[in-house]
């Protein structure tokens, strides 16, 4: 026999495999029944069954480089721990012998069982023949994922290879047969109708699954052809019912058509009707029109003696006006004279006013002068009285020097003490200008610090609602509590906020910090217990890690292009910066560049770091626990999302402290401005106090002087006045002369006046008697006017009604001739015809408008015109006629023209319909015929296969002091395709029994009925081997014990087909057969070469233990 090697994955040792056939009494030594084993190593005895399975090689299949396995004809037991490639001969058998890939539910496709790194892979199962051993041969081809088929050698289809395979009734598709180690779960999940088809399919005769399939495909077509003869005879009555409905239809139809006809009479017949009242209409208004035109003419004649009579009374008012004009011309002039002499007689009467006015000017200054003198030489002697009293006052001017010094003084300390102030509001505004320069780079720390806590508050709510209330509350902590590590982290550099987002969890990001256990329990309790948030916390190591120094230099790795380590990327408060080098040893995580990733191969290999970054990337390194080899995994960096935000708290403290500062001196600066305010309002009231000292004594001084000023002033005014003299009497003696002359031109004007007006009067009597005879002829004129007027409106009525009337003659004109073409057209007349002598009654009027010929009436198109006379002959009663001939008609609702050929066809169908019904009966008679011979051949043989089943499957479960039952269930004995079978089973006596499923059972439970449903088909099998993969692996030691003595039983019996068990382990002291066949199957780095494997050699040492353990 040949031995396997095999490689494992990559960065392993090298490995081998190899599966060694043995038979009990080399693993057992105390049921060796050969002490003396001979140097080749001894094959099973028994006889193969057709379609064993003598030999499997594999050559670059899944783990294995080369092997072959040479089973026994009965109990194969296949044992290695996992992992080693037990289920991998499983596979071997089931791909070699043209299974799908799916079966064993490990990949979809061939190709993937070829050993990884080789393009080629090859299966061979050589079975037993009585006629001589069957080989197949599967070639395996990865690239294309195809297989090159050989039997004895020679290649063939894999359709051939399926049908050799299925003569020898090799399933290798039937869970009831083929039992992988992936589908051990699917047994338990078949449904009661599968389990019975894999059941029929496994020990059933070859015709027992044929007569099921026939028995369901009759019974399909049973249900078909009676599903078609009910619809048939269903639609068949609907048809006779629908023909017998149809017989009052046909009769409904020609009634309908009797009343259309008599429709279509009457309506040709209306159009003449209408175009006769239309006619009789048209000579009506014409009359009327001609009757208005007379009176018309006669109100025309009637208005000519009366426009004469206008004309004339029209020319003696325009004579009337004209004089009456001139008269007004006249009066005119003689007015303008009138008032041209009052004019100047007013201009008199103003001179002489003028001149009294200015006479009385003359006096009143006159008096106002004297008054003034009088009133000047009394303010001279007051004035002379203050002066000689100012002259006894004392020498002012060693007063007035005094304060003068001490108003010099207080100005200096009032120009210092302004300079002061002056200086102050500038050291003020200075200051202000620095607070708010401060303020403002505070507030952009502040709104930087903002968006962090926006973006906390809209990915973490709780956390944002936390840290909300620790600011609240941070008196009730002993110790230092750092907000969310989000927060409190400052990035130097933005750009490499990834790598820090990429290496801490979003779990801790978002965590808080604390220096304390009790304040943590005390932070939990209020926030998670009382307050429902889902926030998490961390406690910074009670021993720094903050300034830890990483175990390389940095400058060390600065040739592989990193540039700095993570901790050296940020500013964060010392708790929280040790609990990260604690925790995710930033200290020792370098950061690199692009050029990094260039060299990654010789940074893996040199450095031995465990985590690195490159510019896009995250490394991790991981050294082989076995190997001593570098396994390395790369991802790709995520964006970063929180800490691209950088806030520079150290220099924002700085902000606050010069803040405080700035006030500070703000303060000093508002009290220093407050004092020299008070003392330069202070030397103000002292300046204004000698201002107004030195001003009364500087008055006291100037006073004499003015007063000599004012005397003198005084004594020149008298002397001006007493000049300015008048005489009074002249000026009156002039005025009186003045006036006197002016009064007898004023008399002589008045007399011309009196004239004039005289004259004007008589010119206003002869108008006045003009303007009565204008207004007479007027009178007489309006009057004739209106009688014009008032005929002129009765001929303008009496001509619109003409043109009504004429325009109305000119519409019904035009309505008659489209009325006739009209009727024209419904009777089919054409241009060339003339009106049909039936007609002639109600038409001849109107022949003075037609020039047609006679014409021959067509009556085959048409119903007989002389019907015509024996309708009615008004428009009412025929539209009366009309509309119950149309209610008539629309009772008759349903009906077309195609109704009696319809009925026709039907009768046709009815009548085919009834042949083909009875086909379809005779048809569904010799299908229930074939059902119930098949059912007969199916059922019964069934039924004792199942019996047995049930009996044998009993046996097994007594034995186990358990329960179990199989029985053919189907809950309608007509769908075959219901038909399953079904397992139940009980495993305590308090229990009933109970219908296998997924579900109820355990899952050892589970395989304990799986494995004994599987025996119980063992001796009634008729397929060649049987497979079962690690079923054992749920139950517990004393089922599996049952179990495994079963197999062996039932399996190492005479004339019993194949049977492969694998299992990764076994219990102790179980009871083997003769007849089993052992298969070991080794795996491990440390495993000999093939072709340093020597069988002999190992035989010797195992029989040397075995001797030599008795005597230990």
């Amino acid at each position: 026999m040949a031995t396997p090697t095999g490689k494992a994955a990559t960065l392993n040792p090298q490995a081998s495999k190899r599966v060694l056939p043995r038979d009990a009494s080399s693993e057992v030594p105390g049921k060796r029944k050969n002490p003396n084993p001979t140097s080749t190593l001894p094959r099973p005895s028994g006889p193969f069954v057709e379609g064993s399975i003598v030999r499997i090689a594999m050559e670059n299949f899944l783990t294995y480089d080369i092997c072959e396995v040479s089973p026994g004809p009965h109990l194969n037991m296949i044992i290695g721990a996992n992992g080693t490639g037990k289920s991998s001969i499983v596979c071997a058998i089931c791909l070699g012998l043209a299974g799908k890939p799916a079966f064993m539910g490990r990949a979809d496709k061939v190709g993937f069982f070829v050993k990884r790194g080789c393009s080629k892979g090859l299966v061979e199962i050589e079975l037993f023949r009585t006629s001589g051993n069957l080989v197949i041969t599967r070639e395996i081809d990865v690239i294309k994922n195809q297989s090159f088929w050989f039997i004895n050698k020679k290649p063939v289809t894999q359709k051939i290879v399926e049908e050799q395979v299925a003569a020898l009734n090799i399933q290798v598709g039937n869970l009831c047969q083929f039992l992988p180690q992936d589908k051990v779960g699917e047994f338990a999940k078949l449904s009661k109708i599968e389990l019975l088809e894999a059941t029929e399919k496994s020990i059933g005769p070859p015709e027992m699954h044929r007569y099921h399939c026939e028995l369901k495909n009759f019974r399909e077509k049973e249900k078909q052809l009676e599903t078609s003869c009910k619809e048939k005879t269903e639609y068949l009555e609907k048809m006779v019912q629908r023909n017998e409905r149809y017989k009052q239809d046909v009769e409904r139809f020609y009634e309908r058509k009797r009343h259309l006809d008599l429709i279509e009479m009457l309506e040709a017949k209306r159009p003449w009707v209408e175009y006769e009242n239309v006619r009789q209409e048209y000579e009506g208004v014409k009359l009327v029109r001609d009757r208005v035109k007379e009176e018309v003419r006669k109100l025309k004649e009637g208005q000519i003696p009366m426009t004469r009579r206008i004309e004339e009374i029209e020319r003696q008012r325009r004579t009337l006006e004209t004089r009456i004009k001139e008269k007004a011309t006249e009066i005119k002039e003689a007015s303008q004279k009138c008032k041209q002499r009052q004019d100047i007689i007013e201009r008199k009467d103003r001179h002489i006013k003028e001149l009294q006015q200015a006479l009385t000017v003359k006096q009143n200054e006159e008096h106002d002068r004297q008054k003034r003198i009088s009133n000047t030489r009394r303010m001279i002697e007051d004035l002379q009285n203050e002066l000689r009293t100012a002259e006894n006052c004392e020498n002012l001017q060693p007063q007035i020097d005094a304060i003068t010094n001490d108003l010099r003084r207080v100005q200096e300390e009032k120009g210092l003490c302004e300079g002061e102030i002056i200086d102050k509001q500038r050291e003020k505004e200075m200051l202000e200008k620095q607070k708010r320069s401060v303020s403002d780079h505070i507030i952009r720390f502040d709104n930087l610090m903002n968006q962090k806590e926006d973006k906390l508050r809209q990915r973490y709510r709780d956390t944002y609602d936390a840290v909300l209330w620790l600011r609240n509350n941070r008196d009730r902590f002993k110790q230092r509590v750092c907000e969310p590590i989000m927060l409190t982290i400052n990035m130097k550099d933005n750009k490499n906020a990834k790598y820090v987002e990429n290496h801490i969890s979003s779990n801790d990001l978002r965590a808080f910090v604390f220096e304390s256990q009790e304040d943590m329990e005390v932070f939990l309790k209020e926030v998670r217990d009382n307050k429902k948030l889902r926030v998490n916390a961390v406690i910074a190591p009670k021993i720094s890690y903050a300034d830890k120094a990483p175990s390389r230099s940095l400058n060390e790795l600065k040739q592989y292009g990193f540039f700095s380590y993570l901790r050296e990327l940020f500013d964060a408060p010392d708790p929280v910066m040790s609990y990260l080098c604690c925790q995710y040893h930033i200290h020792e995580v370098p950061v690199g560049t692009e050029r990094t990733r260039e060299k990654i191969e010789r940074v893996i290999q040199e450095t031995r770091l465990k985590q690195i970054y490159t510019a896009e990337e995250k490394y991790v390194l991981k050294t082989s626990f076995y190997s001593n080899k570098v396994i390395s995994s790369n991802t790709s960096l995520k964006v970063a999302q929180f800490l691209t935000v950088t806030v520079d708290l150290e220099q924002r403290r700085h902000l606050e402290e010069q803040l405080k500062e700035i006030n500070r001196k703000l303060e000093a600066v508002e009290s220093g401005l407050v004092a020299l305010r008070d003392t330069n309002k202070h030397l103000e009231l002292k300046d204004n106090e000698l201002r107004l000292k030195k001003k009364e004594l500087l008055e006291r001084k100037t006073k004499k002087r003015q007063l000599e000023q004012k005397i003198s002033s005084k004594l020149g005014s008298i002397r001006l006045m007493e000049q300015d003299t008048c005489n009074l009497e002249e000026e009156e003696r002039k005025a009186s002369t003045k006036i006197k002359e002016i009064n007898v031109q004023k008399a002589k004007l008045v007399t011309e006046l009196t004239g004039l007006v005289k004259i004007c009067t008589s010119l206003h009597i002869q108008k006045v008697n003009l303007i009565l005879q204008n207004t007479t002829v007027i009178s007489e004129k309006n009057k004739l006017e209106a009688d014009y007027m008032a005929s002129s409106s009765q001929l303008r009525v009496t001509e619109q009604q003409f043109i009504e009337l004429d325009d109305n003659r000119q519409r019904l004109l035009q309505k008659c001739k489209e009325l006739m073409r009209r009727a024209r057209q419904v009777c089919n007349l054409s241009a060339d015809q003339a009106v049909p002598q039936e007609f002639q009654t109600i038409l001849d009027p109107f022949y003075q408008f037609s020039k047609y010929p006679p014409f021959q009436m067509d009556t085959a198109s048409h119903p007989p015109w002389y019907a015509f006379q024996d309708l009615p002959n008004t428009l009412d009663e025929i539209d009366a006629l009309l509309t119950e001939e149309r209610s008539r008609a629309s009772c008759f609702t349903g009906l077309n023209p195609t109704v009696v050929e319809e009925y026709t066809k039907r009768e046709i169908e009815i009548q085919q319909l009834t042949e083909e019904l009875k086909g379809k009966r005779v048809e569904l008679d010799e299908y229930r015929e074939n059902i119930s011979q098949v059912k007969e051949r199916w059922l019964n043989p069934l039924k004792e296969l199942v019996e047995k089943i049930n009996e044998k499957f009993s046996n097994f479960f007594s034995s186990m002091q358990c329960a179990g039952e199989v029985d053919l269930h189907t809950e309608n004995e007509e769908d075959y395709d219901k038909y399953g079978i079904r397992i139940r089973v009980k495993f305590r006596s308090s229990t009933q029994l109970h219908e296998l499923t997924p579900h109820h059972q355990s899952g050892g439970e589970r395989s304990v009925s799986t494995m004994l449903y599987l025996m119980a088909l063992q001796e009634l099998n008729r397929c060649p081997f049987r497979v079962v993969d690690e079923i054992n692996q749920g139950m517990d030691p004393i089922n599996e014990r049952r179990v495994f003595e079963m197999v062996v039983n039932t399996a190492c019996k005479e004339n019993t087909s194949q049977y492969f068990f694998i299992t990764p382990k076994l219990l102790q002291n179980l009871p083997y057969s003769e007849k089993m066949t052992v298969l070991f199957v080794y795996n491990g780095p440390h495993m000999l070469e093939p072709n340093r494997w020597n069988l002999k050699a190992f035989q010797r040492r195992r029989r040397r233990i075995t001797f030599t353990q008795p005597s230990q």
